[in-house]
């Protein structure tokens, strides 16, 4: 196992705060980000973190596949999910960024940690659900490509996580390692080519996987297509037979 890398962008790093609200199936979240990730390369801590790591501050932007997730959480029949009576559902949000499909878990009742490799995008994710009324949450740096050992959650999400054909392979292994016995994983693609092989590396795993079409977008603007997988421990197959 590869030693876990933590990123901390530099608080000072941000130079512009925007705040904005997202409309998701008629519920408003309110959230703050810096001005963008292209903003962040001007300072020397961001540029020495790319060129240790080829690793790029993408969480600093609202990505469609954040919408595309929150979207699908609002709508998931959680109280049909088995658990003790009166407990909660656990949540993983891997590489949480704004933390914006956490917050829909969280306001579907979910007990949520969000997790990502820059210390920063933790406080901002922390951030922006407070500032949508929860407090039931936790963060932790988390590097999926070596996570901490023992993790074990009723439910992960990721949204975008498999922009790059490198990080298959960790993301199913993560899943594999993360998920308890009856869990489900909910992950956002917009139809990457990077991500084709998913399917079939999370089969190979021992993992079953179905595919549901997604949508995604800003009110009257562009909006995205994409795809939620459901990922399970189960050896079932795929609903579509598609990768």
């Amino acid at each position: 196992m590869t030693t876990p890398r933590i990123h901390s962008t530099p608080p000072e790093a941000v130079t512009e705060r925007l705040r904005e609200k997202v409309f998701i199936d008629g519920h408003t979240f309110l959230l703050e980000r810096p001005g963008g990730s292209d903003a962040l390369f001007d300072h020397p801590a961001v540029r020495a973190a790319y060129a240790a790591d080829d690793y790029i501050p993408y969480w600093a932007d609202l990505w469609p596949a954040a919408r595309m997730l929150a979207k699908a959480v609002g709508r998931e029949p959680w109280a049909a999910y088995p658990r003790a009576e009166g407990a909660k559902l656990y949540a993983l949000e891997i590489a949480c960024g704004l933390g914006l499909p956490g917050i829909a878990a969280l306001k579907c009742g979910l007990r949520v940690t969000f997790s990502d490799i820059d210390e920063l995008a933790l406080r901002y994710a922390a951030d922006n659900a407070r500032r949508n009324g929860h407090s039931d949450f936790d963060t932790a740096a988390i590097d999926l490509r070596s996570p901490p050992a023992g993790l074990q959650f009723d439910v992960i999400l990721g949204a975008d996580l498999l922009y790059d054909e490198k990080l298959v392979g960790p993301v199913v292994a993560f899943l594999k390692s993360a998920l308890s016995p009856t869990g489900v994983a909910l992950l956002a693609d917009p139809d990457r080519v990077a991500a084709k092989p998913f399917g079939h590396e999370c089969r190979v795993a021992g993992l079953a996987v179905e595919r549901a079409f997604a949508r995604a977008g800003e009110p009257g603007g562009e909006r995205t297509k994409g795809t939620i997988y459901r990922v399970r421990r189960s050896l079932t197959t795929s609903s579509d037979g598609a990768g």
